[in-house]
């Protein structure tokens, strides 16, 4: 229930256009994407695509850098036989 709160505070926010900062933990961000052409394949007809503004995360460089120093291989994936 916390974290339900929490994501959709986060939600909320970014949605406003203001950026979240967790201290150590990382920064979830606005970025805008500029306008460009696209193509849409099956009409084989070129497409603008407008510019529009995405949410991103960036981890703090302390965790970055714990995430480095303390993990050493992946657990191996599960198979979907």
């Amino acid at each position: 229930m916390t974290l339900e709160t929490f994501f959709k505070e986060v939600k909320g926010s970014l949605s406003d256009g203001e950026n979240v900062y967790i201290r150590g933990f990382g920064s979830f961000v606005i970025k805008k994407r500029a306008k460009k052409i696209g193509r849409h394949i099956k009409k084989n007809m070129a497409i603008e695509i407008p510019e529009h503004f995405i949410p991103s995360f960036k981890p703090a460089k302390v965790f970055v850098e714990q995430v480095k120093g303390n993990v050493t291989e992946l657990p191996e994936e599960e198979s979907e036989d």
